[in-house]
């Protein structure tokens, strides 16, 4: 896959800009589930997942510029009409454009795992958001997070399960693998090497 380049028009900015949940039935033109990606990456992951399930409605975060605005190209490319990309960072558009109950799935894939101790405070699971995040899902919603950094999973799964997110496999147990799921860019190469991934499928209880 060609590197992407900064194309020139950012993507997502009107919904940056709303202060309420904007009528996702417009925005997309069709009724459907409700799903959010935070940290989209490269793409690989929000191109193959909305073309698997066009009937999807599909809101991916990105807040690098250059792999938003090359997904959003790459989707509009494809003719693809159930994918938003939004440049920027999901901790503070998120608790203002979707409303509580409203998310069928939450997608978490290799977020930054921010080594030093004093940028700990930017990671995406902290309690305060992970609690919001679990709001914003509907009754048995799906939290799927996976990432390659064994302590930060440990971490990340226990602030889901400590705000109330359920684990059916029981409390500190990662998922296996699923050949029925779609692969990020990144974890396609952690699949070809053998290297692990840590994964977890939450539900919001009913």
């Amino acid at each position: 896959m060609p590197r992407p380049r900064l194309l020139p028009d950012p993507v997502g900015l009107h919904l940056v800009e709303m202060a309420t949940p904007p009528d996702w039935d417009a925005e997309f033109g069709f009724a459907g589930p409700l799903e959010l990606e935070i940290g989209s990456g490269a793409g690989g992951h929000a191109l193959e997942y909305c073309r698997r399930n066009p009937q999807v409605r599909f809101v991916a975060f990105e807040w690098r510029k250059k792999y938003a605005r090359d997904t959003q190209d790459r989707a509009a490319k494809a003719e693809m009409k159930n994918l938003r990309v939004v440049e920027s960072d999901a901790r503070f558009v998120v608790p203002r454009i979707f409303a509580d109950n409203s998310l069928s799935v939450i997608h978490l894939q290799f977020p930054d795992p921010w080594w030093k101790r004093s940028h700990a405070k930017r990671a995406v699971v902290q309690p305060d958001f992970a609690k919001l995040l679990l709001g914003k899902l509907v009754p048995g919603g799906l939290f799927d997070m996976r990432t390659d950094v064994q302590d930060r999973a440990v971490n990340m799964l226990s602030i889901l399960e400590s705000v109330g997110f359920h684990n059916p496999l029981g409390s500190g147990v990662f998922h296996p693998y699923d050949p029925e799921e779609v692969p990020s860019t990144r974890e396609r190469r952690y699949l070809s090497s053998g290297e692990p991934v840590y994964r977890a499928r939450l539900r919001k209880p009913l």
